[in-house]
């Protein structure tokens, strides 16, 4: 009997993200890796019609903005005084800002700087942007008791990177 993808499942996708038009947002350069069964890894549509696919299985889906990064909210564009901002503001940087409880962070992007205004942006980059999602299950096994407790795959792998990157310092 051949593997699904089922809860507490590790899923390998090789995957690619595009644009309404084709246009190439994310090429999944690498192995997608995930803990599949409502852990928050993947939006919850990919996540459900991946469910029970086999290794080999082909799939698509067209995420509408409200399925992905939510929709364009103009009430997250601000414009706040300059004199609040670090001498070298400037487009592209980004600030963070936490919410009452002290928990949650909204990101900011500035998006323009004059003499005296920064604009900031707290919508994700993708906010209302229709996206579909593409891959083939490259590989599904059991977790081990270990990522189940983590939350997801353990990667051995950054383990073994970090102790390189210690020795050539």
């Amino acid at each position: 009997m051949s593997t699904v993808i089922a809860k507490d499942h590790i899923v390998t996708l090789d995957y690619r993200v595009t644009g309404p038009r084709g246009e190439m947002v994310d090429a999944g350069q690498k192995p997608l890796v995930y803990l599949h069964g409502g852990y928050g890894a993947l939006f919850p549509v990919i996540e459900d019609g991946l469910d029970g696919k086999a290794k080999g299985a082909a799939f698509r889906v067209e995420l509408q903005p409200h399925e992905a990064y939510g929709d364009f909210d103009p009430a997250l564009i601000r414009q706040e005084p300059r004199a609040l901002f670090p001498d070298d503001v400037a487009p592209g940087r980004m600030f963070e800002q936490r919410g009452p409880d002290g928990e949650d962070i909204t990101l900011f992007l500035v998006t323009e700087v004059d003499d005296d205004m920064v604009t900031l942006d707290g919508n994700h980059p993708l906010a209302g942007v229709p996206l579909v999602f593409s891959c083939i299950v490259a590989d599904i096994r059991p977790a081990t008791p270990e990522e189940l407790e983590e939350g997801g795959p353990l990667d051995d792998d950054d383990a073994d990177e970090d102790e390189d990157e210690d020795e050539e310092a």
